[in-house]
């Protein structure tokens, strides 16, 4: 396929944290909020003066200083991002505002905060650390309501002045809408028999948009779109279509090697992913904006931080449904080493996607940085691949 004309553009936003449209921002006189997790409502990260940046840790190599405060047995996820705020890779932050979506993320953001890894010289900066529910229900919402107040909005406004009424949230939301209604329409051509978007390229511009302000890629995603209405397809078919599920998946290069073993990722379920955290936010006028937002981050999680059983079941569903919709014919089920979380959810959502609702599955831990492992999980996938072409032969396949 003709190369998309945006597209180098967007591979430059991931090669480092700090990338120069979060540069273009702050000279505009906008205040970085940087998160750490999906929990974190991110709507209310971008009102007025300020835009919410993801931290990711691009291009991970040793953590040895990350692994003398945290030890070994923490995720890698999270002991390269203290690694990368140790080395001073997030100074250009403003804030730092972060959930207690699992220990281990707790752990790393308890650490930069008493190492001071981030802010130096910025005195108004301030450090965050919110409870959000463990369960989806009314009183999981009023929980995630008094945290964002006491968490996000008001040290917002305390701090950097920002206008946190509920006019300015609508505003944020309808932005945020627009980012997830183009990457959702974008998304939508993987479903074609011959795609003329590669599961890499998708991932690539869905990354973007958490790493990068979002107001400063609307009009690059929009000729995207544009573009890909007229875009011949390549004509050869994949081996296999697989949908990627699991923790986070912030190296294309990973979506890049699945895809260069034949397999064509369709679809995905994971944190950067478009599914669930691209779905637009439902809102309506009877209801303040905060509520509003604030339901949609509780009810709509598919994060195994959740723990009723409704969530539970239902959390493998929703991948059935999303595989169906895609159409694969298989899934990979992955979770960084060590995510204590998606460790057992992988164990579960193996077994039931599986035997409950008859996919091929591949289940694997991978490093945080897959270039140290290349060899290893191409293996695996080549070998999943040609698995899912045997079934299909003796019609085992969905």
């Amino acid at each position: 396929m003709k190369d998309l004309k945006h597209l180098i553009y967007f591979e430059r936003l991931l090669e480092e944290a700090h990338n120069p449209l979060i540069s273009q921002a702050q000279e505009e006189g906008k205040k970085c909020v940087a998160f750490v997790c999906e929990n974190t409502p991110e709507p209310l990260m971008n009102l007025d003066n300020t835009f919410g940046v993801r931290l990711t840790a691009p291009n991970t190599g040793s953590m040895d200083i990350a692994t003398y405060y945290m030890t070994s047995f923490l995720c890698e996820f999270s002991r390269a991002l203290l690694e990368r705020a140790i080395e001073g890779g997030y100074n250009f932050a403003d804030c730092l505002i972060a959930p207690d979506g699992c220990t281990m993320m707790n752990r790393a953001a308890e650490n930069i905060e008493l190492l001071q890894a981030m802010g130096p010289g910025k005195d108004t900066f301030f450090y965050q650390n919110m409870e959000i529910p463990l369960k989806a229900d009314d009183n999981g919402v009023n929980l995630m309501i008094l945290q964002c107040k006491n968490h996000i909005l008001k040290p917002l406004h305390e701090t950097f002045g920002t206008d946190i009424s509920d006019a300015a949230i609508r505003k944020a939301v309808a932005e945020h809408n627009r980012v997830c209604e183009l990457i959702q329409a974008i998304g939508e051509y993987r479903k074609e028999e011959y795609p003329r978007i590669t599961g890499y390229e998708f991932h690539v511009l869905t990354l973007a948009t958490y790493v990068a302000p979002k107001y400063l890629l609307i009009d690059k995603l929009e000729e995207t779109l544009e573009e890909l209405k007229t875009r011949e397809p390549d004509t050869k078919k994949y081996r296999a279509r697989v949908m990627v599920v699991g923790s986070e998946v912030d190296d294309s290069a990973y979506i890049k090697l699945i895809e260069e073993c034949g397999a064509y990722v369709c679809c995905d379920r994971f944190c950067f992913g478009s599914f669930p955290g691209r779905v637009p936010i439902e809102m309506n006028d009877d209801e303040d904006a905060l509520t509003q937002v604030c339901r949609h981050y509780v009810y709509n999680t598919h994060c195994p931080r959740q723990m009723n059983m409704q969530k539970v079941y239902g959390r493998k569903a929703y991948v059935n449904e999303l595989a169906c919709e895609y159409k694969a014919d298989g899934i990979i089920y992955e979770q960084v080493k060590f995510c204590d979380p998606w460790a057992y959810e992988r164990l579960m959502g193996t077994t039931m996607l599986r035997e409950n609702y008859g996919f091929p599955v591949l289940s694997v831990d991978r490093p945080y940085n897959i270039s140290s492992s290349v060899g290893q999980m191409r293996t695996r996938v080549q070998a999943f691949v040609e698995s899912i072409e045997i079934k299909k032969l003796q019609g085992g396949v969905k």
